[in-house]
């Protein structure tokens, strides 16, 4: 599992690094941060973890101010000396409170629930999928229909280079450079093209194979990923996705 602990105090950091290696299934967190600003800047460059530990009170102030600043997709198990913050807690992608000092029995059960959940979702999501999915290529969009100015213009899918997400907005850039406001979110987006043309690389990019010009190893088996038209950011390829990048790459 890869998971992230955002917690201010070293000593309580490392505790709970080392609850979670003695649980039934271990598990190894791949970062501890330890302020808002450090947690916010952190998850605006990388892949979202599958589950977030978070303390509340944090050094620069409420974790919760996170939300503010980064869609936060995955669910969060909040760890905390302070039983006030609960209802808030489960406002922010919360699926337990864990008051410190933490029990081990406490943060097994938590885990057990995220077990459950992930299954669960996972399950239905696999049947809406192949409920909903096109029953031939045909059925993917064609066109996007986008705003210049005061105009409207139609862009063939072929043509898009690719999508990406920023500061809560959804931009397209065709084969040309143009870039386009979307009114739709990146995973509706997703939804409607071919899956043989795009793919979404990480949470903020959803490429098309012919805007792919060089794929490069990167530190922890992640991939660099290189694109024409350029981008001013680097594009990383997370190692939980990298081999079905590769794969998709190679069908």
């Amino acid at each position: 599992m890869n998971c992230v602990i955002i917690e201010d105090e070293k000593p309580a950091a490392e505790k709970l690094q080392k609850a979670l290696l003695q649980c039934s299934q271990p598990i190894a967190a791949e970062t501890v941060l330890g302020s808002v600003k450090e947690a916010i800047n952190w998850l605006q460059q990388h892949d979202m973890p599958e589950l977030i530990f978070m303390d509340i009170e944090l050094s620069d102030g409420l974790s919760f101010q996170i939300f503010d600043q980064v869609s936060v997709e995955c669910p969060v198990i909040f760890t905390t000396a302070y039983d006030e913050y609960w209802q808030e807690a489960f406002e922010h992608n919360s699926i337990d409170y864990l008051l410190k000092p933490i029990k081990q029995d406490k943060l097994e059960a938590a885990l057990k629930k995220y077990q459950k959940l992930k299954q669960y979702f996972t399950g239905n999501y696999k049947a809406l999928v192949n409920w909903q999915a096109p029953p031939s290529q045909t059925g993917y969009k064609k066109r996007f229909l986008v705003k210049r100015g005061t105009d409207y213009i139609s862009i063939k899918t072929e043509e898009v280079a690719y999508f990406y997400a920023t500061h809560k907005l959804v931009c397209m850039v065709d084969s040309s450079g143009q870039k386009f406001i979307m009114d739709q979110s990146l995973a509706d987006i997703e939804s409607q093209v071919d899956p043989a043309a795009f793919y979404r690389v990480n949470r903020k990019y959803l490429v098309n194979m012919s805007a792919i010009t060089r794929i490069k190893a990167y530190p922890k088996s992640k991939l660099l990923l290189e694109v024409t038209p350029l981008v001013p950011e680097e594009i990383i390829i997370s190692q939980e996705n990298a081999a079905a990048f590769k794969q998709w790459m190679g069908q």
